[in-house]
């Protein structure tokens, strides 16, 4: 298990390595000069090439890029003279709107999107699979019928089209809720959850539905094995083949969607952060885009990339728990 677990790690760098590469190129290829645009309309010659200098961009792109790579794991400084700065470790560079460090920008807003993607994966996955697993053990009965139509139905709806529902009924007209605010769980956990069930429902709406057809597909497959039928035979308890020896297997697929579900959304639910005015990464990237600001852009996309191949990773390692016979 070390070694290929150290075998991973490794292409887990490299495909890092990769995206920051095709991030970096693509960004900063592009004909608009940050430069200019941070000096301004009435700028001189003298003072944007001052200002290129220090951001860097006077130099050529292979060395631009070796420098972000290094100052990821070591800091860099920046400019030079009195325009020094310092980027301390991990150094991800500065926005081009505020002069804001990138990784403090993306520490302040992460746990916003964590806690809108951690809860909201707690609910499609104990709605998901909940649905698909009665479904695939009424195979062809109303219930299974009546649940995969929702589902399709479910899974059909726009999360803006969820979200905008959900705020109309259960905020403006019955009044249940409050409208979303992000509050810090260490500051009231109650406060926390209740502006939080929105988003987490718009999202689990989707997610479920997709989960429900998938865990529906793969218990009916699995539950067709021999081994299960052995279970039967040897008189184990309906509980215990469906549970032990029927749903552990049939995770496997389930898995790998949840990974690379989860990994997107902690990089940020742009539609659902924005709908709801959370501050998450989501919006931040958004905004970026908006503006141009390519060092947000790069650090978000980076981030996304590290937590999905991180996800991805944690996947292949829990499928020999889940499955026994992934170890042989």
């Amino acid at each position: 298990m070390i070694p290929y677990l150290g075998r991973r790690l490794l292409a887990v760098a490299g495909v890092l390595l990769a995206i920051a590469a095709v991030t970096f190129t693509v960004f900063y290829v592009l004909p608009s000069d940050p430069a200019a645009a941070a000096c301004g309309k009435s700028c001189s010659t003298d003072r944007l090439e001052a200002i290129r200098a220090h951001m860097g961009l006077d130099r050529p792109l292979w060395r631009q890029f070796a420098d972000f790579v290094t100052g990821i794991f070591t800091g860099r400084t920046m400019g030079s003279g009195r325009y020094e700065l310092h980027c301390s470790f991990p150094c991800l560079g500065y926005s081009y709107e505020n002069s804001e460090a990138v990784w403090d920008l993306l520490t302040d807003r992460l746990p916003v999107s964590a806690s809108l993607a951690l809860g909201a994966a707690v609910l499609w996955l104990a709605l998901g699979l909940g649905a698909g697993v009665t479904a695939a053990l009424r195979k062809d009965s109303l219930t299974d019928r009546a649940l995969m139509v929702g589902a399709v139905a479910a899974a059909s709806l726009p999360v803006y089209f969820t979200s905008m529902m959900l705020i109309y009924g259960l905020i403006r007209t019955a009044g249940l809720l409050p409208y979303p605010q992000y509050v810090p769980l260490g500051d009231d956990p109650l406060r926390w959850a209740s502006n939080l069930l929105l988003p987490w429902l718009a999202l689990a709406v989707l997610y479920a539905a997709m989960y429900a057809r998938q865990s529906r597909s793969s218990m009916i497959e699995t539950m067709a094995e021999p081994y299960i039928r052995t279970a039967r035979a040897k008189g184990l308890p309906r509980r215990t083949v469906v549970v032990k020896h029927g749903l552990r297997a049939g995770m496997t697929p389930i898995l790998t969607l949840f990974g690379m579900d989860l990994g997107g959304l902690l990089a940020g639910a742009v539609i659902t952060e924005s709908i709801f005015g959370l501050p998450g990464v989501g919006r931040l990237f958004y905004g970026a885009l908006s503006t141009g600001d390519q060092p947000v852009i790069l650090g978000v996309t980076l981030l996304a990339a590290a937590f999905i191949v991180v996800a991805n990773l944690a996947v292949d390692l829990l499928y020999a728990v889940v499955d026994p016979r992934v170890r042989y």
